[in-house]
């Protein structure tokens, strides 16, 4: 019994190591934006003007300025699907519906590449990237 459970334990370690096993199994590139960087992610849109989309487009301008200050680099979303890719090698997928108001089109996706994604709720200022970028 000692046997087969160490062949068993030999087996599962030469499986989880087989670098071939993760190619077989990686994800298509070539469908995503691909974000590795201390960065975020933004959509062009180009509204029409009124009191709310002014409102709104000073508060992203706000917030822009906010991470541009701590180094993070502003990436314009080339495709609705968006690959990030972490320090340590996970990845994570993220669907951007299409933006059904101003609010939606506004979305700005922060990232550190040591930790996940974070959508900025654009009503909540500076706070939530203080918590982000500290964390």
């Amino acid at each position: 019994m000692n046997k087969i459970l160490s062949l068993l334990t030999i087996a599962v370690g030469l499986f989880a190591c087989n670098p071939s096993r993760n190619d077989e199994h990686s994800t298509d590139r070539s469908a995503y934006d691909v974000i590795s960087e201390k960065s975020y992610v933004y959509r062009e849109f180009k509204p029409a003007a009124s009191p709310l989309t002014d409102s709104v487009l000073q508060l992203r301008k706000q917030l822009i300025d906010y991470l541009d200050q701590h180094q993070f680099k502003g990436h314009m979303a080339g495709k609705d699907s968006l690959l990030f890719h972490r320090a340590n090698g996970q990845e994570v997928i993220i669907e951007l519906p299409t933006p059904q108001d101003i609010w939606e089109q506004s979305t700005i996706i922060v990232f550190d590449p040591q930790k996940n994604p974070l959508f900025v709720n654009l009503h909540k200022g500076t706070a939530q990237l203080d918590h982000y970028i500290q964390k």
